[in-house]
Formats: structure tokens, C-alpha cells, sequence
């Protein structure tokens, strides 16, 4: 496998040999392009030593030697000759270019003309990973389809813990050749994926809802289509764009996504269902802005119809997984769960650990299974999660073929 590998200018650029000969040990041939502020923390004759490949480092490099002379073409040659674009370490600003389509220098020209995987691996300062336009811009390079490895916890350049540091290079190079030669192991399927939350109205202005961002499911949704599913996501409203290459079906209530479950269940041999459904609707809903006098409110609630329960009674030879969000007895309450509702498979998660709670890139899960197994997973991306409740939902198939 032919891969290009981007490297920018931050301190984590030091990796950039080591990452390198890891690749090339699982048979990769490796060209590399370089920023310009990359090679204030690593040269290109180091890179080129390695790779026994002419390392790219300009837009424009001198016409009088050889490279020079497809100085105009350089970067669509390349893009048009490589198995996938890796860029680790990939900086905020490296983030900016790619997420709005500037191209201002080799990289960020050859991003745009490059049709193949593209696997990101950011690394910078905590304050910066957090900022909105960072995540905003990672938001939109994942809608793109790029695959985000995200940074890890940990000693940071400046002397502080935080996250920010560079995945670990095993890592990278691992989500490399799942993204690049993804087992197309659901070639067969139609997935339908719930995600994020739903939302009950009180009164025109007010609503009742929960914590959930729909990430999980939002990656289950990406894993199975890139594994080859046909994929159809169902969700509540979140902030995030859905992946390249599903079916989107956005809904808002309980009763919404209730009626496209059922409407779309027939087309699925699989059903994840990993939204956070609301257990509880107001009884009446108000048709104007309800108005504050000073007096004690009382909101009177009502069940709202089981979902996961509903289709479990009918799944058929369908797979059903679902998913418990706990704060107490995990497994007890997952088991409990996992009989009542008919399920094949149950991913439980106690949402008060750090990592794993609403609104987190990673999560700790224990999938259980009809058959009495169990799966615990430590933290890791929710990505890497997806792909491994994908695992399971395999090893369950062929189990019970």
C-alpha cells in the first residue's frame, strides 16, 4: 500500500521517523510531504533517508533540479497515486486549511485533489484542541468523510497533563489499515442506526430532552456503512453532519422516531438502536409560552411507547442492539435489560466515569450478549468502540448461524 504522509509543524513532529518505519514494517511504501514549519522540529533529509523517497517541502521548488520540473503537477501526480493520505501530526492551522478548502501550500493543495482515505491525527496544546473553531473544524472534516484520529490524554509539551498529545503511533497506524482496507464484511446488510437524543415539548418554548451528542451512534452509522452496509440513521437533533454516504432521517420526538423505527425496520437485517430515547413526555403540551406567577408548577408526565422493546418483540431473524446509559449497577441493570427487551446484544456504559459520559469522544463499554458473553473495552475512541460492537455483532451472527 502506497501512502502519503503529511507532517505538520508542531513538537509531535519527532514522531514523524518513528511512525514512518512502523508503517513501512506492515509493508507500506511511504512518500512524504512536509510544511515548512515541520522541518523546524524534523528535516527532510532524515524523512528521505527512510522513506528512499524524494520528500516533498514547497509549492514551488527549485525548476533547475529534477523535482522541479512537475513542480505544476506535483501534488495531482501524487494525489492521484497513493492508497491513502495520512497527516500526522495535523496542527489547528492544518485543521483550518483542510476543513474550509484553503490551499496555500503543497499540503494543503494536495488535500484537496487527493479522492482516497484521508486519516487525520491531530496534535496541539489542550486550550486549542478544546476551542470551538477547532472542534467546529473537526466536525466538518469528519461530515467530509476524514477520519479523525483523535489525541490522547497526557504529558504535553508545555509541562501540563491535558489532552492534546499525539495518538500513540500503533494506534494511528492501526485506524490506517482498517480505513484503508476496511473488511467489507457487511457487504450483505442493511444497518439501521438511532442516534442522539429526542426532544418533548412542554409548551412552544420549553422542552424536556437529555444529554445525549448522538456521537456513538453517529460512528456506529460510519463504521457499518464503511464496512459496507447499506445505512440508515435515525435521529434526534445533535450538532453533528451526518456521515458521507448514509441515509439521514432526522426526527425530534419520541413518537417521530418511534414511527420511522417502524416504518424503516422492515429494509434492516441489523437495528442498533444507541439513541438516548426519552423514558417520559409531558401528559399535555402547551400551545402557548406557559407564564411564570410566582406559584409552584407541576408537570405532569406520562411513558413514553418503548422503542427498543417494540422491535425486539418482532425482530424476527433480525439482530437487535441496544444500548444502557447507567449510573448504578451497570451490569445488573444491563442484564436485566438485555432479557426484557428481546436483545441480541447490549452495550453498557456507566456514564458517571470520566471518558465515558454523554457528550465524550470516548466511552468505556461492556457488551453483553444473549448468549452469556461478555466484552469489556476500556477507553478508547468511540470509532474504535463502533467497529468493535461491529466485531461482536459477527462473532454473535456466526455463533448462531
Amino acid at each position: 500500500m502506497k501512502v502519503l504522509l503529511g507532517i505538520t509543524g508542531c513538537i509531535a513532529a519527532y514522531k514523524a521517523p518513528e511512525l514512518l518505519r512502523l508503517l513501512q514494517k506492515r509493508g507500506c511504501e511511504i512518500h512524504v510531504v512536509m510544511t515548512e514549519n515541520a522541518q523546524n522540529f524534523v528535516t527532510p533529509a532524515t524523512l528521505a533517508a527512510l522513506s528512499r523517497n524524494h520528500v516533498y517541502t514547497a509549492m514551488f521548488p527549485d525548476p533547475d533540479s529534477p523535482s522541479g520540473l512537475d513542480v505544476a503537477i506535483d501534488h495531482i501526480r501524487l494525489a492521484h497515486s497513493t492508497d491513502l493520505l495520512l497527516v500526522a501530526p495535523a496542527t489547528a492551522n492544518t485543521l483550518a486549511k483542510f476543513a474550509n478548502g484553503i490551499a496555500d501550500d503543497f499540503l494543503s493543495t494536495l488535500y484537496l485533489a487527493t479522492k482516497v482515505p484521508v486519516v487525520v491525527a491531530p496534535a496541539m496544546n489542550a486550550d486549542m484542541w478544546r476551542h470551538p473553531a477547532v472542534q467546529a473544524n473537526v466536525r466538518q472534516l469528519a461530515s467530509l468523510g476524514v477520519n479523525i484520529v483523535e489525541p490522547e490524554e497526557g504529558y504535553l509539551a508545555e509541562g501540563i497533563i491535558g489532552k492534546g498529545r499525539l495518538a500513540a503511533l500503533e494506534t494511528i497506524v492501526e485506524r490506517v489499515f482498517q480505513v484503508a482496507a476496511p473488511a467489507q464484511d457487511f457487504l450483505n446488510d442493511t444497518v439501521l442506526v438511532t442516534a442522539g437524543p429526542t426532544c418533548e415539548d412542554i409548551d412552544p418554548v420549553r422542552f424536556l430532552t437529555n444529554r445525549s451528542s448522538g456521537k456513538m451512534g453517529y460512528q456506529l452509522a460510519q463504521a457499518a456503512r464503511l464496512r459496507g452496509a447499506r445505512t440508515l440513521l435515525i435521529s434526534g437533533p445533535t450538532r453533528l453532519d451526518p456521515p458521507a454516504g448514509v441515509e439521514f432521517i432526522a426526527v425530534r420526538s419520541t413518537e417521530q422516531m418511534r414511527e420511522k423505527v417502524l416504518q424503516r425496520f422492515p429494509e434492516a437485517s441489523v437495528v442498533i438502536k444507541a439513541a438516548a430515547v426519552a423514558d417520559f413526555k409531558p401528559k399535555t403540551t402547551a400551545g402557548q409560552k406557559i407564564k411564570k406567577d410566582g406559584k409552584p408548577m407541576v408537570l405532569q408526565l406520562v411513558p413514553n411507547p418503548d422503542i427498543l422493546k417494540e422491535v425486539g418483540a418482532k425482530k424476527q431473524g433480525r439482530i437487535l442492539v441496544g444500548f444502557a446509559a447507567e449510573t448504578e449497577s451497570v451490569l445488573l441493570n444491563g442484564q436485566r435489560k438485555l432479557k426484557e427487551k428481546f436483545l441480541d446484544l447490549l452495550v453498557a456504559n456507566d456514564v458517571s466515569q470520566a471518558g465515558a459520559g454523554f457528550d465524550s469522544d470516548t466511552n468505556i463499554v461492556t457488551i453483553l450478549t444473549r448468549d452469556g458473553q461478555q466484552f469489556r473495552l476500556d477507553k478508547r475512541p468511540k470509532a474504535e468502540v463502533a467497529h468493535e460492537i461491529l466485531n461482536q455483532i459477527l462473532a454473535f451472527r456466526k455463533r448462531h448461524a
